[in-house]
């Protein structure tokens, strides 16, 4: 399922992402053995849901990290990405008071 054309805005694009990982099991494969949301997803499993390549989608994932609203998990040689729900509640009480 392709979610993105080459003219969607790269915003909805992480809205996207953020959305999936609210609820990481209803939306990629389960990993062997491995719980989706104690340990996230990785840029691969991401990529291959919105039709992008790996590099652009991992862009998109490290902004949201150097944002505060995604924490990484190195596991091997891959960085699984999940939700950090404090920070994402943090943003959103500032963007509601008007910054």
């Amino acid at each position: 399922m392709t979610v993105t054309s080459p003219g969607t805005p790269t915003g909805r694009i992480r809205q996207t992402i953020l959305e999936w990982l609210k609820d990481p099991a209803a939306h990629f494969p389960a990993g062997r053995r491995r719980d989706l949301v104690a340990t996230g997803v990785t840029a691969r499993a991401v990529a291959a849901k919105l039709g992008l390549p790996p590099r652009t989608v991992r862009a998109h994932l490290d902004f949201l990290a150097r944002l505060g609203v995604l924490r990484t998990r190195r596991i091997r040689c891959r960085t699984h990405y999940r939700r950090d729900e404090v920070r994402i509640a943090e943003v959103a009480r500032i963007f509601e008071k008007g910054w």
